[in-house]
């Protein structure tokens, strides 16, 4: 079904990391290097800044702020002073940089990586999910991930459901009650897995690129198409419930479903992902609209 597309706010250089929280987006601006609270009027309020560049957002059960620092590969914390501080270095673990996470309701932590230099065009590698504890320790959660991004954690805190960009699939594992991850299972296959080859090989082979994401309580996911233009709503097994077309000239990256009754849907949205395009240009965007199923789950 078409939906109205309504503007938020404007003047992004690369929105991500989309969260609602405290009557409140929340949202990384790559480019800005900073993240942002976001008004449901628009207002944009820096709450700080990440000179290696935020991605993924999150909260300690003590309400202290996590942010994953991409290029430095480190999840900062914010503490009640406003201060920050290193809560994990991931870059024993990780192979380029650190992007989206997802933090459960005890505090522990899942961050993915793209696992190679995707803006040097660079041939892809497989990459692992790390989990940082609540003290900051670290392990290998899931390894040889094709790209792992967006990922999302069952209202039951059971499942982790996490996007694989160049797998063109949802994989999920069961949470067992010490943190680590079990029963690898394809969740959603969106289209046929590529194999890694060249840079031009393999990311010609993504048909359906699943990045930033939001599940619903009906157990299925939305989903920004970073190769589609579009967000798409899927349910396990995949099949394609929803899809909203971006405007003409953009893409979307990431979305989040909050609003005080949880059937908003935010969309991060640019003319495109690569850094020297949009590191100085401010023509990213967020977009709402509205659907019929809330939020669930986290984040």
């Amino acid at each position: 079904m078409a939906r109205e597309l309504t503007t938020l706010t404007t003047g992004g250089r690369f929105f991500e990391g989309p969260r609602w929280r405290d009557g409140t987006w929340w949202v990384s601006d790559f480019y800005r290097h900073s993240v942002y609270r976001v008004a449901p009027d628009g207002r944009q309020t820096q709450v700080l800044e990440v000179d290696t560049q935020p991605s993924g957002l999150g909260w300690l059960p003590d309400g202290r702020l996590l942010v994953v620092s991409m290029k430095d590969q480190r999840v900062l914390r914010q503490e009640p002073d406003g201060s920050v501080v290193t809560h994990a270095d991931l870059s024993g673990l990780l192979t380029g940089v650190a992007n989206d996470m997802v933090v459960d309701a005890i505090g522990r932590a899942w961050v993915g990586g793209f696992g190679f230099d995707l803006m040097a065009g660079e041939d892809p590698v497989a990459s692992p999910l790390i989990r940082v504890d609540p003290d900051g320790t670290l392990s290998v959660a899931a390894a040889e991930l094709m790209f792992p991004n967006g990922s999302v954690i069952t209202p039951d805190g059971s499942t982790l459901i996490v996007g694989e960009t160049i797998g063109c699939r949802y994989s999920a594992f069961t949470i067992e009650d010490d943190g680590t991850l079990s029963n690898r299972r394809v969740w959603a296959e969106l289209a046929p897995t590529p194999t890694l080859g060249t840079f031009d090989e393999t990311i010609g082979m993504v048909a359906v690129g699943p990045d930033g994401c939001t599940l619903d309580a009906e157990g299925q996911i939305w989903f920004a198409d970073a190769i589609g233009s579009r967000c798409v709503r899927v349910a396990e097994g995949g099949e394609i419930t929803d899809e909203i077309a971006m405007p003409e000239g953009l893409g979307a990256f990431a979305c989040m479903l909050g609003g005080e009754d949880g059937t908003t849907l935010l969309i991060c949205a640019a003319p495109d992902f690569f850094e020297h395009l949009r590191a100085e240009a401010t023509e990213a965007v967020l977009l709402t609209t509205t659907v019929d199923v809330p939020h669930a789950g986290m984040p």
